[in-house]
């Protein structure tokens, strides 16, 4: 509840901001922001997934998948790095720059890091650290905050272009995506097919509703549930990525467009790193 406060608190902010400088800022950004972005976090973390994840794995897995590729996905509708880059000045603004351009958030963004950040984490869920996890009221806390912070890292650079790529660099990307399309549903597939409980828990203990599944089913309804959502995540990064590679592209066309001859003789000596007979 404290992030959806400080969160909700400072886009409203900055928003009022931009309002009391007479500055335009599209009205569905902040509704999406609100009501999808936060919204579907709450709905995450207040809701069944949050209030089941302790208890029951497919729970668990899946509050962490959708907390790391839909809730930061829903939160980018709402542009916040393109509004605070409007709101603050000075410092402030340099100082946000900086970061956005620093090496970790560039790691972040790049397409290489996120299909083996998600194997990495998911993989997880097939040891006994995902049973430590899942029981710990002071992991689950780090989680709720630590997980969606990560997932922002990772799409912000997309939604936001917060980063010069070439169209080659681009197309390389995309390649890069439909190989997520496969590692991604690794775990998923391992826990579905597995019949070894892999966190190293048994069966909840406790007054349980008649509805409750059994361990190993309830490992295999994470693996299904793991496994759909990895895989649909990747749809949206698709479309994404597609959008800003033919603006890229759209952009270098121009550009070359707008050379004169003598200077695209030159580049083209310069590309084939020999002078020209």
């Amino acid at each position: 509840m404290s992030f959806i406060l400080l969160a909700a608190g400072l886009y409203a902010a900055g928003v009022l901001s931009l309002r009391r400088q007479q500055v335009a800022w599209p009205r569905l950004r902040t509704v999406w922001f609100f009501t999808l972005g936060l919204g579907s976090f709450a709905v995450v973390n207040l809701g069944f997934l949050g209030v089941w994840s302790t208890d029951l794995r497919w729970a668990f897995t899946t509050r962490i998948a959708l907390m790391l590729f839909a809730v930061p996905g829903l939160l980018s509708l709402g542009r916040p790095i393109a509004l605070a880059r409007l709101v603050l000045v000075g410092s402030s603004l340099e100082t946000v720059d900086a970061v956005l351009r620093s090496w970790p958030v560039r790691l972040a963004g790049n397409a290489v890091f996120a299909p083996l950040f998600a194997l990495v984490a998911f993989s997880v869920f097939l040891t006994p650290i995902a049973g430590s996890l899942r029981e710990s009221s002071v992991a689950g806390g780090i989680l709720t905050v630590a997980v969606p912070l990560m997932g922002l890292l990772m799409v912000l650079p997309i939604v936001e272009n917060t980063t010069q790529r070439t169209s080659f660099f681009i197309t390389v990307e995309f390649l890069l995506v439909f190989v997520e399309l496969v590692v991604d549903a690794i775990p998923g597939i391992v826990l579905r097919l597995n019949n070894h409980i892999l966190d190293g828990l048994g069966q909840a203990s406790g007054s349980l509703p008649a509805w409750f599944p059994s361990a190993y089913h309830d490992q295999h309804l994470s693996g299904d549930f793991l496994w759909f959502i990895a895989e649909v995540a990747d749809v949206p990064v698709l479309i994404l990525m597609f959008v800003r590679w033919s603006r890229i592209d759209r952009s270098e066309a121009k550009a070359l467009d707008a050379l004169t001859d003598d200077e695209m003789d030159a580049l083209t000596r310069e590309h084939l790193r020999g002078p020209r007979d």
